[in-house]
């Protein structure tokens, strides 16, 4: 912006002024991405506090500082000064684990201190095991509000929960819905029982629900809903959360989920068919703007005196794409501006209305040639690899195809008015929350770009290689189509055509 932003005020900052806040999931992609823009729009905040376990061998603070040291706090640094990470603090626990962890010690200190709490913390896998995504997403949040009762200057908890948690609900409004089942009894049926019992029951207990995820996320915000009215709660619902737009790098991400790993795969040329309708829409959120809104419908619900405490964090009612536009988009993207390193072939293929077509493209285009390099492989004394990728495609496959074919409608009154309770220019630059002004060309391939430096690690001076390879692969892939096309040929020249002219 041309205009002096600075010079109106930021009620949003300044209701972070001084506050501790005690943050779930902190060391996830979204949480990552949340306490960059705390830091960095809310610095007079007095400490953020991060839950962490113990991974690999490395102490909570060891991860924090692992994390901080990355490129996504470059910005934070130099503009706010390299000791503004010194705010943020760890507190060893696990969200899996009874009481979460956490040691009396800090539990006494973060009943003392923090005033806002944002749980975010939840497995995402929608293959997870029944009882790991129980004990994580429905009775870490149990275990979240039990703490929350005990904070002693607590002013809100927040829930983040997800769009795609109540699947019967084809338009989904910003209330309270009843939970699949009483999340009590389905945690207790969870403690008690082994794994291998848990596996053999969950059909039963999921009964119409397509995964794990769904479940647990709605019966966490079941739990969540049963505390309002005493204790200050507040839910999110994010839709599909994407990679950065605009701050603070463009495109960043930390892991391949939703269209960026479709693009990864289509891009290498080793995802060639989707079943998928063509016309059909998901609703999508970049993480920058899902942490603007977090952050803003905080204050908004303390400001507005708790009365909205539901937020839809979604973007489809006003900003449609089609899973065609982003295919096409991304095909576009990585073959003529941002081509990947080592493409196992030039990228093509197309979405299937027919599942049956699907299968036999799949079994065609995947499964024959992944048998074939591996073979191939072997025979020169290397592991084989491609199979293993197509399995992951195909496990990957059944999620997508339930999401791709089916549609749901959000209706996102409450957040709306959250925009416009952003009065000054500076309010909606520093908390931006809706897509005006977005280019999707551009986003996807930043999103690209962002994925070869920080997922694939294939660095800004591998680009011309890469170029060069594509070329290939776009010959060879004309060439191996018109052998193709001249086997059919020839084929039906020897056994029809030249039959018939002989005859007459």
């Amino acid at each position: 912006m041309t205009e002096d932003i600075e010079q109106y005020p930021d009620r949003v900052a300044d209701m972070y002024k001084d506050k501790t806040i005690f943050i779930t999931g902190g060391t996830g992609f979204m949480g990552k991405v949340l306490v960059e823009k705390l830091l960095r729009t809310c610095s007079d905040l007095k400490k953020i506090i991060i839950l962490v376990r113990n991974k690999k061998g490395k102490y909570p603070m060891e991860r924090i500082r692992e994390i901080l040291a990355g490129p996504l706090y470059d910005k934070v640094k130099k503009l706010k000064g390299a000791e503004i990470i010194n705010k943020v603090d760890a507190v060893e626990g696990d969200v899996m684990l009874p009481n979460l962890g956490i040691s009396e010690k800090d539990r006494i200190m973060l009943a003392n201190e923090v005033q806002l709490i944002l749980h975010c913390a939840a497995t995402i896998r929608f293959d997870e095991t029944l009882k790991k995504a129980v004990l994580l997403n429905a009775r870490g949040t149990k275990f979240m509000l039990e703490l929350a009762k005990e904070c002693k200057q607590l002013q809100c908890f927040v829930h983040v929960s997800t769009a795609y948690c109540h699947l019967s609900e084809r338009i989904l409004y910003e209330r309270p819905y009843a939970p699949p089942a009483d999340p009590h009894k389905v945690i207790q049926t969870a403690e008690w029982l082994s794994d291998d019992v848990m596996e053999t029951i969950t059909p039963k207990i999921l009964q119409d629900i397509p995964n794990t995820y769904a479940f647990t996320k709605a019966l966490g915000e079941a739990l969540v809903v049963e505390q309002h009215g005493k204790l200050p709660v507040m839910i999110l619902r994010p839709s599909v959360v994407i990679p950065i737009w605009k701050e603070p790098i463009p495109g960043w991400t930390d892991n391949i989920n939703g269209p960026t790993g479709l693009l990864i795969g289509a891009g290498k040329g080793v995802l060639r068919t989707m079943y998928c309708k063509q016309d059909a829409y998901a609703d999508y959120m970049p993480v920058d703007i899902v942490v603007n809104a977090t952050l803003a419908s905080v204050w908004f619900y303390i400001y507005d005196e708790r009365k909205k405490w539901i937020f839809n964090l979604t973007s489809s009612a006003l900003y449609k794409i089609t899973m065609e536009e982003i295919i096409n988009i991304g095909r576009k993207v990585i073959n003529t501006k941002i081509p990947l390193n080592g493409v196992a072939w030039y990228p093509g293929g197309s979405m299937k209305r027919s599942k049956i077509v699907h299968y036999i493209c799949f079994f065609l285009f995947h499964i024959i040639p992944a048998v074939l390099v591996d073979a191939l492989l072997l025979v020169i004394g290397y592991k084989p690899v491609l199979c293993r990728v197509q399995n992951r495609i195909w496990k990957g496959f059944e999620v997508f195809e339930y999401y791709a074919n089916n549609q749901w409608d959000f209706d996102n009154q409450e957040s709306l008015s959250l925009r416009d309770a952003l009065l000054n220019p500076r309010e909606r630059e520093n908390y931006k929350c809706d897509g005006d002004g977005i280019d999707y060309f551009e986003y996807f391939s930043t999103c690209v770009h962002a994925a070869r430096l920080y997922i694939l690690k294939e660095t800004d001076d591998t680009l011309p290689a890469a170029r060069r390879h594509m070329f290939v692969m776009w010959i060879v892939d004309k060439v191996c189509k018109g052998l193709f096309l001249f086997a059919v040929m020839y084929y039906l020249y020897q056994k029809v055509l030249s039959p018939l002219l002989a005859a007459i």
